[in-house]
């Protein structure tokens, strides 16, 4: 199997109990990070709390049944709490239910036990980044994207950012890596596709999640902002875009291209390429339609990934059965 980029940090020998480390009927009492919670009634119309906790090595679902209102009101995603309970095995993963959950002051938190520990040379990608930027020929969108290097309170979030919660890249530097990732796949297959604006399909990866850097909040960046939660990610990015065109309209002093500006607009809110996940629209053009593909790549493959570094299966050459792909995954012989 190839090298992860993921690594063991020798502090999971302490006795914490990390997510990773859970098997069937363990009894928990742990503080972890709560990433989602709802609160659902079952066919009797007894509420139960469905939530996701986290911490650095990965998450796992958790139900509290019979629950009331006030015990789901007591926390919210973000915070950090103290889970009683155990852990038991449903259709082939591991599920924890609670018995008891309070929140915890952030001043008894240990934040490394929650900081996702991933080899990335920040400045090595920020270099690349500008460098694949500086290739772009067509000057407008050159100076487009300026305007977005030149602002250093965007790119320290852009560069610090996870780019998302739970399933890829959720780690610090982890949207910087993803877009420079975009970028070099796009610069790669632009060649063997000359119907592609490349100009065009490198400026819409550079943009097409810089949304998020507005999107995601929290101690960690594993949480949604408020504005994130209602607006999303392309939305967001749609404005942040509209304000850079007027600056640089400022700078140059010349009018930006409309159609180019409705170009970069309809890549930003269709890169999810499906209504159902979350599109406004569907890819209309072609270089929408690569965007959409080369960000899934990545992104899938990235979380597949992180499947097969998070499984506790470590014995085994597969993963346990993951219900959200639906699927258990070939993490192959380990190679002397």
């Amino acid at each position: 199997m190839r090298r992860s980029k993921y690594k063991k940090n020798e502090k999971q020998k302490r006795m914490r109990r990390y997510i990773n480390q859970l098997k069937d009927n363990d009894t928990i009492n742990e503080i972890y990070l709560v990433t989602e919670k709802q609160l659902r009634p079952n066919k009797n119309g007894i509420f139960y709390i469905q939530m996701t906790i986290s911490d650095r090595t990965g998450s796992v679902g958790v139900r509290i049944w019979n629950a009331t209102e006030e015990l789901f009101q007591s926390f919210a995603i973000g915070d950090f709490v103290r889970l009683e309970g155990a852990t038991q095995r449903f259709q082939g993963a591991i599920q924890v239910i609670g018995k008891a959950v309070y929140r915890v002051p952030q001043h008894e938190i240990n934040f490394e036990d929650f900081r996702k520990t991933v080899q990335i040379d920040h400045q090595k990608l920020r270099r690349r980044l500008v460098e694949i930027v500086r290739e772009i020929a067509n000057p407008m969108l050159l100076n487009l994207l300026d305007c977005f290097l030149i602002d250093e309170e965007f790119m320290e979030k852009f560069c610090r950012h996870p780019a998302g919660v739970r399933l890829h890249h959720a780690y610090e530097g982890g949207l910087l890596e993803h877009t420079v990732t975009m970028l070099e796949v796009a610069k790669r297959i632009t060649p063997f596709y000359p119907m592609l604006n490349a100009d065009l399909l490198l400026t819409g990866v550079f943009l097409h999640d810089v949304g998020k850097t507005l999107e995601l909040t929290g101690m960690h960046e594993f949480t949604y902002s408020d504005e994130g939660q209602i607006l999303g990610h392309p939305t967001i990015a749609v404005e942040l875009l509209h304000d850079k065109i007027r600056e640089t309209e400022k700078l140059t002093s010349e009018p930006f291209d409309p159609e180019t500006a409705m170009l970069l607009k309809h890549m930003m809110i269709s890169h999810h390429g499906a209504h159902e996940n979350g599109s406004a629209k569907l890819p209309m053009t072609l270089e929408a339609v690569a965007l959409h593909y080369i960000d899934s790549l990545d992104s899938k493959l990235t979380e597949f990934e992180k499947y097969m570094f998070d499984d506790p299966n470590a014995g085994s050459h597969w993963t346990n059965y993951i219900p959200i792909i639906d699927r258990k995954l070939y993490k192959g012989k380990k190679k002397n």
